[in-house]
This record gives C-alpha cells, structure tokens and sequence, in this order.
C-alpha cells in the first residue's frame, strides 16, 4: 500500500486563510522517495506525522475511541488540538484528510473524531517514522514508564522503542540481506535488544552500549534493527525526519544507497531534511523521473504555507537548501573582495 495524497485545512501550521475554502496543503505522492525541503516552522515534521497516524489508524486492530489520542502524534501535551491551534470558531480549522488508491481517512481536529474510514480500516499500512530525536540510548524502562504516567515524549518517539523491540524476522528479502551487511560493514557490527537494553555486537566480539556508540553511527544501527525485524519490506512505508542528523558527511552517498535499496525493494519513502548533500545525491542517482519528488515548503509574507514541487532537485523553486548555499558563496566572494 502507498500513500498517494494528503490535504490539509486549516491544521496546526497549515492555517491559510480563515475565510478561503479552499485547502492549505494539497499534494500527491509517488511510490518512490518523497523529499520535503524547508525552513524550520514550514511543517515538515506535520506532513510526516499526518501520515503516518493515518497509517497507524488502518490497523484493524484500531479501536474507535482512539480518534481522542490523535493529537498525541503531534504534541506531548494533553490539550485537544483545537486549543493547541487556538482558534475562535470550531469551524475555522482542523481537517486531515488521506489518501491510498480509492481509499480516505478524515481526521476533524475541531471535534476529534475520524470519518470516512469504514475501508480505510483494515488497510493494515504498515509504516515506520524514525523521529529526529535518538531514543534507543533512553530504551531501559521508558515503555513502561509511559504506559503509566504521562511522560514527556509524543507518540512516534515511543512507537520507535516498540518497533526496535520486536523480535527479528526469518524472512528477509534478498535486497534487505545485502542492505543489512552493507550497514553492518559500516557501523563494524550488528545491533541486539538484551534485557530492555541495546547494544551493538562489534566484529571483534565486544558488546558495545548503545549509548557509547558514535551518534551517527546509532542512527544507521536504528534502521539496521527496523529492517531486521522485517518492519520494511515490500509494501510499507519509511517515514524519516532528518535523516542526516549527526552523520558524517562522507556517509551520505551510503545514505542515499539505503533509501534506493529499500525503494527498489517496494517501500515508499518519505523525508524531511535541511541537508544539502543528501538531497544531491539522491538527485543524482535516480534513474527515472519516477524515482524522487522533491517538494519544498515555505512561508510567504501572508502567513500561509506554500509548496512547489520538481522531479529534478535544480528545477526545485523556493529552495531553502540552495538559498543557504547561495548566501555562503556570497559571503565567500565578499570575504574574498576584502583580502
């Protein structure tokens, strides 16, 4: 199953115009790698979190009243989201709506409830995001302690610790196989869950804390373990935020071969990055018009959210990546002019 389409009106930081009727985010996907580009407070992390809750909601195991927890995808706190918009009128905001083929979820923020999900239910997407926040170093008692008081953390950064903690899978595909060695080459070993810890399993035998491991190193163990337990094959969908986070620069060609690899594999991909090798690469690689999207984000003087969208990273208009990039060769030049 792929996600073909997400509208938003009036949700969090797709607010638009109170009066317009029409939608402030519309956009479809292809089944390949989706890129979102943009400066921080555009709502990437929104547009991964709107799809992957419509994701957990195609669970058949979903129950109805679940509908009340929706906001716990997107903030840490217990208020409804209409107040966290902080809007007058109830009608003013809060649609989500989802697409997969024929099928659609609504999501009404202003009342909490779920509509039009009869066939969505039982879809059983099935999906992983991968927060920008490190957790498996904090993995020791954490489930626990959530399931009984109301700690801190939103939903996709304790969903992460549950996935890591699956048991493994017999049944990998040939591509997995040849993608797990290739990270375990890199990172020197394999990562193990042991009693509610992780560690990694050098090569050399020693059993390292995860917390000792390099960060970088941590987040490519992160993706080695959810493709161990067979949580990306065929059919599902990757959901990363700033997947460049705390890596090494040279790595990001590998990166860039992960997110192939498991898109020739058959899962869809979608990205939030500010990264611009990354982007670059991912570019550069493709082999078909089909194989990336790169969809950009900003703010206009309005205040509303505005996208564009190119197949090409060079043809990509309101560009925060290359604007930067842009802003340091000018400062280059007039550093230069100076001396």
């Amino acid at each position: 199953m792929t996600i073909d389409r997400l509208t938003l009106r009036n949700f969090l930081l797709f607010t638009g115009n109170k009066e317009k009727s029409f939608d402030s985010f519309d956009e479809h996907f292809i089944n390949g790698i989706n890129v979102f580009i943009g400066e921080n407070g555009t709502g990437k992390s929104t547009l991964l979190k709107c799809i992957y809750s419509a994701c957990e909601w195609s669970r058949e195991t979903t129950h109805p009243n679940k509908a009340k927890r929706f906001r716990d995808y997107f903030s840490t706190s217990k208020k409804p989201i209409k107040e966290i918009n902080q809007k007058s009128n109830d009608n003013d905001f809060g649609l989500i709506r989802v697409y997969s083929g024929e099928n659609e979820l609504h999501f009404r923020a202003w009342d909490s409830s779920i509509s039009d999900f009869d066939n969505w239910l039982g879809l059983d997407i099935k999906s992983v995001l991968i927060p920008t926040a490190e957790m498996l170093s904090h993995s020791k008692g954490l489930l626990a302690m959530a399931s009984k008081w109301d700690i801190p953390f939103d939903a996709t950064q304790t969903d992460i610790l549950v996935n890591v903690q699956l048991p493994e899978t017999n049944e990998l595909s040939e591509r997995n196989r040849k993608l797990l060695k290739l990270i375990s080459d890199t990172i020197g070993g394999e990562v193990v869950y042991e009693n509610d810890e992780f560690y990694v399993i050098k090569e050399n035998g020693f059993k390292i804390e995860f917390s000792l491991e390099a960060e970088g190193f941590r987040r490519l163990g992160l993706i080695w373990k959810l493709i161990r337990n067979g949580l990306l094959e065929r059919g599902s969908i990757l959901l990363w935020d700033e997947p460049e986070a705390s890596i090494n620069p040279e790595l990001m060609p590998l990166l860039a071969d992960i997110l192939y690899i498991l898109k020739n594999d058959g899962v869809q991909v979608f990205l939030a990055t500010h990264n611009y090798l990354l982007t670059k690469y991912l570019d550069i690689k493709k082999q078909s018009e089909n194989d990336v999207l790169f969809i950009s984000l900003r703010r206009s003087q309005d205040g509303e959210i505005k996208t564009a969208r190119a197949s090409k990273y060079s043809l990509l208009e309101h560009n925060s990546i290359e604007t930067a990039e842009e802003k340091l060769f000018n400062a280059v030049i007039e550093k230069t002019m100076e001396a």
